[in-house]
């Protein structure tokens, strides 16, 4: 009878190692965050990383199964483990087979509010020559359904977009008719303040199924403070429009977002609150952008960073008692950083991708046909810098504005799999490319990470869900709830 070998036997020999890719972050005096090409992140001091990192690991130490769990080493004779981490890497970059699914028409720039953080630089709603006609929204609908993705979304910007609800009208119409020749698939969303909203437009939206995106900062004082309008009542006719829509369209047919100014640093157990009084499904607790009328009117420069940093904290705490007490109810951005960090499934929103997302994750059609790569693109552009413009719809096809040379240009100077300081970031896979912020806040595309604010709050968010994920288990595991 034939005798079994002994387990060492079976043990591989730890000379026949080979460290695959790592970045590595200090977190604190001996304790550093260690993460591999596809986002896998572990916990080491400084003696664990010294030996993952010169190969002094043996099966049964514990760092060994680790550093193999994690993706961190392979075996010099196998495959195994890279053709895991190309697979991994393929399914998060998949997004680029669908390319261009978001389509932002701005069916005008007139709007009846008085924003000073507004990003967009409205005009007055009398100024009808800031309004799209109809034969521009047509040049625009056939551009985009020449886009890849099989599902188009077209959503109506502004201004205000219900102040030209008769285009809106028309071009879903139009859309709908002309997506059945290309087999497409449609979404129509409108982001308004719903001060205009009627039942002319509710019963349009009930027949189409359209949704609707609003905004709504926090508290009576807070939101009618941030969004000023004739007669002061801009709360009063968001939330009645919220309520009509609900009751109309149903619960889900609506979303809000906040933006958080000076103002709202203090209060954001408050604007919770609100969301959660309207009966919202969730909050975005959204930073003030370098554009439009929040530069001109200092609004940006109000707060840095780390106060935005304090403010998510803080309301993050909050919300995650909330869920606590058996309400689901997520924040947002902390949802997008989790879905990076706990899959591989490409997410749709566009700050974080890389390649970045402007031109492939979304366009804009301007009132005027000129098409910007990005939203924040087109709002450079009403400041007098129109580095991001890639064309007009009267002269360019979809393939002319993806392929042109400043669109092309701009997504490969971001990839942050090759940029330097990205390129050796552990956040790196978790991250994304806003070449646009960057050229607005540093006039380089790239940006000069040590000195980007949306490099310190990309790495703030990151380091801070790590810690909940890693050593709070309640939290981890409501955190876990909201990225599935």
């Amino acid at each position: 009878m034939a005798g079994f070998a002994s387990p060492d036997a079976f043990c591989p020999e730890t000379s026949a190692l080979q460290l695959l890719p790592i970045r590595f972050e200090r977190l604190d005096a001996d304790r550093f965050l260690v993460g591999n090409m596809v986002g896998d992140l572990a916990e080491m001091t400084a003696a664990e990383l010294d030996r993952l990192c010169t190969l002094d690991i043996a099966p049964g130490d514990g760092l060994y199964e680790r550093a193999f769990e994690k993706l961190f080493i392979g075996a010099v004779d196998e495959r195994a483990q890279q053709q895991l981490l190309a697979l991994r890497l393929r399914s998060r970059l998949s997004f680029l087979r669908a390319a261009t699914p978001l389509h932002l028409f701005v069916v005008t720039l007139r709007c009846e509010h008085t924003c000073p953080y507004c990003q967009v630089s409205r005009q007055s709603k009398d100024r009808v020559r800031y309004d799209m006609d109809q034969a521009t929204a047509s040049k625009a609908i056939d551009i985009a359904l020449c886009a890849p993705a099989p599902l188009i979304k077209i959503e109506f910007q502004g201004g205000e977009p219900l102040l030209n609800f008769d285009l809106i009208r028309w071009i879903v119409v139009t859309a709908k008719q002309r997506a059945v020749r290309r087999g497409k698939q449609l979404q129509f969303v409108i982001a308004t303040n719903l001060a205009l909203l009627t039942d002319e437009v509710l019963d349009f939206c009930a027949e189409h199924d359209v949704l609707f995106s609003t905004s709504l900062d926090g508290p009576r004082d807070l939101h009618n403070r941030n969004r000023p309008r004739r007669g002061q009542n801009s709360y009063e006719l968001a939330v009645a429009g919220i309520a009509r829509i609900k009751e109309r369209l149903g619960a889900d047919r609506v979303g809000a977002l906040m933006t958080t100014t000076e103002a709202s640093l203090g209060r954001v157990e408050e604007i919770v609150d609100e969301y959660l009084r309207q009966g919202l499904d969730g909050i975005f607790l959204r930073p003030l952008s370098p554009y439009g009328f929040a530069m001109t009117t200092k609004q940006f420069h109000k707060y840095c960073g780390q106060d935005w940093l304090r403010f998510w904290k803080q309301g993050l705490r909050y919300i995650l008692d909330i869920n606590k007490s058996g309400r689901r109810f997520p924040e947002f951005y902390s949802t997008l950083m989790l879905r990076r960090m706990l899959s591989d499934e490409p997410i749709g929103y566009v700050d974080l991708r890389s390649p970045a997302g402007i031109g492939l994750g979304a366009l804009v059609y301007n009132y005027d046909g000129t098409v910007y790569a990005s939203d924040e693109a087109r709002m450079l552009a009403e400041m007098g810098d129109r580095s991001f413009a890639l064309g007009n719809v009267d002269e360019h096809s979809y393939r002319d504005l993806v392929l042109s040379d400043t669109l092309v240009s701009a997504v490969a100077d971001s990839l942050t799999q090759t940029a330097p300081q990205c390129s050796s970031c552990v956040f790196e896979p978790h991250c994304g490319a806003d070449p646009v912020y960057h050229h607005a806040t540093q006039n380089d595309v790239l940006g000069i990470k040590p000195l980007s604010e949306f490099c310190l709050r990309q790495k703030g968010v990151l380091t801070h869900l790590f810690e909940l994920l890693e050593h709070s288990p309640e939290d981890a595991a409501i955190l876990r709830s909201w990225a599935s």
